[in-house]
């Protein structure tokens, strides 16, 4: 893995470790030839750890794994894991239709949950089409109105929906996607 100066993450290395030139002229009987082997899979490893340490998405309604690696789970009296894994995040993507006129409107997420179940992150965007450009919108949710606080929409999620209530008529927004990244025990 490599690293920016300007910035912290996760990068690929661009820069070459071995000549190419090399390749065509080197003698597979040579130390050498293992050499160029060494600084090639030391290469590709250094790529695979960059690669496997970013965040990739699939959004989907399907349950998907997000790619990222959660803390493990480790109760407070076990001292005997030296090294313990790192939980898989999993999303799915609910489509959740229209937003209610002043009312909580659910709709069934068809995950299951138990005791070591946990939501990440929960968070989406309703759009309101309209052909004229000017018209058009698109909200977070949840959502706060900064002109009017009391027209708010609040999100949440249970064990079987998620769950969108409005204070205000926003039904004008007929495509909702609310996005759920959660860790199984």
């Amino acid at each position: 893995m490599g690293s920016s100066s300007s910035s912290s993450g996760v990068y690929i290395p661009t820069t070459q470790v071995w000549d190419v030139t090399e390749i065509h002229e080197i003698d597979v009987t040579k130390p050498e030839f293992k050499e160029l082997l060494v600084r090639m899979y030391q290469n590709l490893n250094s790529m695979s750890m960059a690669i496997g340490t970013k965040e990739s998405s699939f959004y989907s309604t399907l349950e998907t794994v997000k790619g990222q690696a959660f803390n493990p789970r480790i109760a407070d009296t076990d001292t005997t894991i030296s090294n313990p894994e790192s939980r898989q995040v999993f999303n799915k993507v609910v489509n959740f239709g229209a937003l209610p006129n002043t009312a909580t409107k659910s709709v069934a997420h068809d995950i299951t949950t138990n005791v070591g179940f946990s939501f990440t992150r929960i968070y989406g965007c309703a759009t309101k089409p309209d052909a004229n450009p000017a018209n058009f919108r698109a909200i977070p949710i949840p959502y706060v109105d900064p002109g009017v606080l009391a027209n708010g929409i609040l999100l949440n999620v249970d064990g079987t929906n998620v769950n969108i209530t409005t204070a205000a008529d926003y039904s004008a927004y007929t495509v909702t996607y609310v996005i759920l990244e959660y860790i199984k025990c």
